[in-house]
């Protein structure tokens, strides 16, 4: 009995096909049944699965990576399009992005496993793959830092390699929450004192200017102005949902990862002249970041934790209505025009504009000031060396 061609619009029955012709080694026929079952029902994950592992077996990188992408962008929590995605990396050379993925995959697994013993040595490979991918980079990071430790006082070493001794796993430090670099044995200071930034009169005295610019920009249109948040298609529902692509908290950059707007300070001369003024941490691909930030009426931004304690972030408060605030940690504070102050954003903080007005404020990055001198030309050298030893995954975009 012949098998009928398959419906050009049922994707159960391409499917349905496509199976049966990979079972009889018609792996072409299959991948071309399987494009065309996704393509009748893109959302389906199971389908752009069963297409990678056809791009697998015909030898097609670039097809199965495309598909495993489609399948992660619907749901980033797919364990099996992790552990393909950790194949094909690991496939194809790309020992960054495969460590990566592998330890997305180590993340995941304690809650899937159930004893299996193929399951068992898949997680023992992710384990293996990831900690020798991260002694390949100790060793490359550790041989380019030999000459600028050699070169600092013994004594200013202790907190900086215990730093670096974290970032590969070599030790484990108990403190606040970072989701990037942390720097070991910095006092946690929910706000900084004032007397850390001698700098702070200075550029209060520059607030009206700074927010007539605002102002302006503002008045001309709010294009400019992007949605702080924006989440990669496919991430699961949580906290930051709600503001995903919303501008009720929205941003203009005058300086992003190190990396000067010139058109936004063109058209604010004057405050990008005051943040050129201050003492900025330059660490290409990194920082500063410099942006005005407005919180529309009755927003909320949730408890969270940022990136790296190896800076401060700095508020220079410039449209405030009632019914404003702001807390980390365990202190609340009303921000008030002109009135600069700095805090450590790994930890836990959050804001409010419970008033029927909009809030803005200048917010920028500047060194934790609890860092040395030598530390922080250590920490640029770290950077450096980290960047170019091959082993920074070109999928993971971050600001410490």
């Amino acid at each position: 009995m012949s098998v009928q061609p398959a419906a050009l619009d049922d994707p159960r029955t391409l499917n349905a096909e496509g199976v049966a012709a990979l079972t009889a080694n018609d792996t072409a026929r299959a991948a071309g049944l399987f494009a065309r079952a996704a393509a009748a029902d893109p959302e389906a994950s199971a389908l752009w699965m069963n297409l990678a592992k056809a791009r697998r077996l015909l030898g097609d990188g670039e097809g199965e990576r495309a598909s495993l992408t489609r399948a992660l962008e619907i749901d980033q929590r797919d364990f099996m399009a992790l552990v393909r995605m950790a194949e094909l990396h690991e496939r194809l050379g790309e020992d960054a992005d495969a460590a990566l993925r592998w330890s997305n995959v180590l993340a995941l697994a304690p809650g899937l496993d159930s004893g299996n013993a193929d399951f068992a040595h898949l997680v023992t490979h992710a384990g293996d793959f990831v900690a020798r991918t991260n002694a390949d980079r100790a060793a490359v990071v550790d041989g380019a830092l030999a000459e600028p430790r050699a070169r600092a006082d013994p004594s200013m070493l202790r907190r900086f390699d215990a730093c670096v001794d974290l970032s590969f796993g070599r030790r484990k430090i108990y403190t606040n929450e970072c989701h990037g670099t942390f720097f070991p044995f910095l006092p946690a200071d929910e706000f900084f004192d004032r007397e850390y930034f001698p700098w702070f009169a200075a550029l209060e005295a520059r607030t009206e200017a700074i927010a007539a610019e605002f102002a302006t920009l503002y008045a001309r249109g709010t294009d400019a102005f992007g949605p702080y948040v924006v989440q990669a298609p496919g991430t699961p529902a949580n906290k930051w949902s709600p503001l995903s692509g919303s501008t009720d908290w929205s941003a203009l950059y005058l300086w992003r990862y190190g990396a000067r707007n010139d058109a936004a300070c063109a058209a604010c001369p004057k405050t990008a002249a005051a943040i050129e003024a201050l003492p900025q941490a330059t660490i290409p691909g990194r920082a500063p970041s410099a942006f005005f930030s407005v919180l529309k009426p009755r927003t909320r931004i949730p408890p969270h934790t940022g990136v790296t304690n190896t800076r401060a972030i700095v508020h220079l408060p410039l449209i405030v209505p009632q019914g404003c605030g702001f807390r980390v940690g365990g202190e609340t504070r009303a921000w008030r025009v002109g009135e600069a102050f700095a805090f450590d954003d790994t930890i836990e903080h959050e804001a409010w504009n419970d008033s029927d007005e909009l809030r803005a404020v200048l917010i920028f990055d500047v060194w934790n000031p609890h860092l040395t001198g030598t530390e922080r030309e250590l920490l640029c050298d770290f950077f450096a060396a980290s960047d170019t030893s091959g082993f920074r995954p070109a999928l993971h975009d971050d600001a410490g």
